[in-house]
């Protein structure tokens, strides 16, 4: 018999959500644990932060994008015309996608850690490979959403 552990996420209503500016959506952590299957091994403080810097760099890499939607009189993210999926924004959905692909990333970079891997047969090489290929898929995901939110082609290449 095995007995597996697992850490609960925080209780309902206790992570607020992470302000953004005036123009990009707040970030709800209980919604962003719900969407990414998150359990409690990031605590909320840890989860505030990685939100946070992922809202940041976000926000840095389309803020000329964002200048352009200012200057054409759109106010918020969601004021920008774009296609609806249930009720809401796909630039909005786009933007969530970015952020939270930027959160995995970061979690995924801060709990890695030597001392958890299992030792012998070559397991830890394995592992950290694995874990390097998450970590790739999640900087892909982020590439891909900002590039899907500007419009722009998810490819950059040039002939030689």
């Amino acid at each position: 018999m095995s007995f597996l552990a697992t850490a609960n996420p925080p209780a309902a209503g206790i992570e607020p959500a992470v302000v953004n500016d005036d123009f990009w959506p707040d970030i709800d952590p209980a919604q962003l644990r719900k969407d990414l299957r998150l359990d409690g091994t990031a605590t909320p403080e840890r989860l505030h932060l990685a939100i946070e810097a992922a809202m940041w760099a976000v926000n840095a890499e389309l803020a000329e994008w964002q200048a352009q939607q200012l200057a054409a009189g759109h106010a918020q993210l969601a004021d920008v015309p774009a296609p609806q999926l249930a009720g809401v924004n796909v630039k909005a959905r786009q933007y969530r996608r970015a952020v939270y692909s930027h959160v995995q990333a970061q979690l995924a970079e801060a709990y890695r850690d030597l001392d958890t891997l299992p030792q012998g047969a070559g397991k830890e090489q394995r592992v950290q490979s694995a874990l390097e290929i998450r970590i790739d898929g999640f900087n892909q995901q982020l590439r891909w959403a900002i590039a899907d939110l500007q419009g722009k082609s998810r490819v950059i290449a040039e002939l030689l």
